[in-house]
């Protein structure tokens, strides 16, 4: 399976976090399946790092980076075909880096890892 991490499970992967889900973790850990991340959640951690709003991640986008960098998770960049999904998304989630990724997965064909109940309100695959 091609999983997207939604910018939480990548956070709560590199800090090894409690509030990942036992499935969550299985299928993450699970050499079978194919891990992404998007550009825009090096986006997402920079901002909220920049804000104070991440608190458990020292050393902010850098220190996401250098973990993520360590794992066989591969770097998806945002393209015009995902922005112009965004333009027809209906207006159910109005975080912009959640819209981008549910966009993405559509695009891809991705399924998103994530335990943000509003994301499987859209036709888009997700787990957790």
């Amino acid at each position: 399976m091609r999983l997207l991490l939604d910018t939480h499970t990548a956070l709560w992967l590199v800090n090894e976090h409690e509030k990942l889900s036992l499935k969550a973790k299985s299928f993450l850990l699970d050499d079978e399946h194919d891990l992404f991340v998007s550009v825009a959640s090096f986006w997402e951690v920079a901002i909220k790092s920049s804000l104070g709003k991440i608190t458990d991640l020292v050393g902010g986008v850098g220190a996401f980076t250098m973990q993520i960098d360590k794992m066989p998770i591969e770097l998806l960049h945002i393209t015009p075909r995902h922005v112009g999904i965004v333009e027809s998304l209906p207006f159910i989630h109005r975080d912009p880096f959640d819209r981008i990724l549910i966009a993405t997965a559509k695009s891809e064909s991705l399924t998103i890892l994530t335990s943000d109940s509003n994301i499987p309100k859209y036709d888009v695959s997700c787990l957790w």
